[in-house]
């Protein structure tokens, strides 16, 4: 699927299909990447606190990462998704 019809499809769906392409195929590179820019989209989602908190651990980041495609920090994250799915048309 291309870029533009990735776009259309909502936060959620668009994480758990990067997240489950990314662990099939051993991609750790992809979902260390996602833990990094998770405290970004936390502040750009609004959530300052959960942005300062996630930097001091690394618990709460793969906690986010499992649950990245939900609500506001989900539709921060989409460039992400899109960029990563689109790389790997398969997924």
């Amino acid at each position: 699927m291309d870029a533009n019809g990735l776009e259309s499809l909502p936060a959620n769906e668009l994480h758990d299909r990067a997240v489950r392409y990314a662990v099939r195929h051993g991609d750790f590179g992809f979902l260390w990447n996602l833990l990094k820019v998770i405290p970004a989209a936390e502040a750009a989602s609004g959530n300052d606190d959960e942005s300062a908190n996630d930097l001091s651990r690394v618990s709460a980041l793969l906690s986010d990462a499992i649950a990245a495609g939900e609500g506001e920090l989900g539709e921060a994250l989409k460039p992400v998704y899109i960029d990563y799915l689109t790389k790997h048309p398969d997924a």
